[in-house]
């Protein structure tokens, strides 16, 4: 089976100062005891760990189908080395650091929004908002040079009558302009989609999509508490995500072998989910990914594209020759098909559409792939 490189490779990096909760919360991923389903997840290197995203629809459809396996989607979690300041002159792991950030496509951000005088502070006490700008600063300071480094050539190519090389000009001017003020270059907003082109081609540290991790202690977990309000306040127009998640309580969690005991236990939290569930997807859909699936006796598997992708991307996902060979997808819709529970019975009703090549594909679309090679 040959399979597109360029969605699977995507990865989201954990960061964070030391002793926040981050290599916590990464041992909960690859524990594989937070999720009621099968939760697989495999060392590709030391601190990179491939998970599978849990998706209750799969489940669904694996109770209609009855299939003899069932494969979920997966995404890339990374666990980053502490930062300390100066780690843009190089201080502590800094440069390591900023290399593993410029690797990945999204970050996760944990920040420690828990009191707890037995887990020392590097700064000596909890301030999240302080936290977050330590590494934003680092973050920032490395944009701010590789910006400097780039306006002059731009500015000189646009006066010389390069368009492209104007409209980068004028962008890398208004990051600037942000990152002088204390800004990540994600809080710029980009006027149309030539900008957005040009955005994901400078590959800025701090216009990585964002979630903020903010780890809490058990009473905290369902609610969020002064520090969770802090943060959200900080990042309220910096176009970045919040998630709120109790670490403790999840490698707890973890343990805890029994479905049945581990359902009660989140409920007595007020939690309907594990936070690592939520953590997961959070990760997946950061990372601008979504799920189409493919439903049978033989097997229902969850794949993985981006958002956006047109019919004939996503069949090149399963096998390069579906894409080269595309003909037409038949495609059914998630909730018609646990409605009618098989694709006869969606066909006979008239819930089978017919699609081509220009078809944007809908999260949850359960497809079929015609094609000629």
């Amino acid at each position: 089976m040959e399979y597109l490189c360029d969605v699977m490779s995507l990865k989201c990096g954990i960061v964070g100062l030391p002793n926040v909760g981050k290599s916590t919360l990464f041992n909960c991923i690859s524990s594989g005891k937070a999720q009621a389903a099968n939760f697989p997840f495999c060392t590709i290197e030391p601190n990179l760990g491939s998970t599978s995203v849990p998706d209750r629809r799969l489940d669904v459809l694996s109770d209609i189908c009855k299939p003899q396996r069932t494969i979920p989607a997966t995404v890339d979690i990374v666990d980053i080395a502490g930062l300390v300041r100066g780690a843009s002159r190089g201080e502590g792991l800094g440069n390591q650091f900023l290399a593993n950030i410029r690797e990945c496509d999204a970050i996760l951000h944990v920040l420690r929004c828990f009191d707890d005088g037995n887990v020392v502070h590097v700064d000596g006490s909890v301030d999240p908002v302080r936290d977050k700008d330590v590494v934003d600063l680092e973050l920032q300071i490395k944009d701010l040079e590789t910006i400097e480094s780039r306006l002059g050539k731009a500015e000189k190519a646009g006066k010389a009558g390069d368009k492209d090389a104007k409209r980068t000009f004028e962008l890398l001017s208004r990051y600037k302009a942000a990152l002088e003020q204390g800004k990540s270059c994600r809080s710029v907003a980009l006027l149309n989609d030539e900008e957005e082109a040009i955005a994901r081609n400078l590959f800025l540290l701090t216009n990585k999509p964002m979630l903020y991790v903010c780890n809490v202690d058990e009473a905290s977990a369902a609610k969020g508490n002064k520090y969770v309000d802090a943060v959200r306040e900080a990042v309220r127009d910096e176009n970045a995500g919040i998630l709120v998640i109790a670490a403790k309580t999840e490698a707890e969690i973890a343990e805890i072998e029994d479905f049945d005991e581990r359902k009660m236990f989140l409920e007595d939290l007020g939690l309907e989910e594990s936070g690592v569930v939520r953590l997961i997807q959070g990760a997946y859909h950061l990372l601008g990914l979504q799920t189409f699936f493919t439903a049978g006796s033989d097997e229902c598997r969850a794949w993985t594209i981006h958002v956006g992708d047109k019919a004939p991307r996503a069949a090149g996902v399963i096998h390069t020759d579906f894409e080269k060979g595309f003909i037409r997808a038949e495609v059914i819709k998630y909730e018609d098909f646990v409605a009618l529970k098989s694709e006869s019975a969606c066909r006979s009703a008239g819930k089978l559409a017919t699609e081509g090549k220009e078809y944007v594909v809908q999260d949850g679309d359960i497809m079929h792939f015609l094609f000629n090679v």
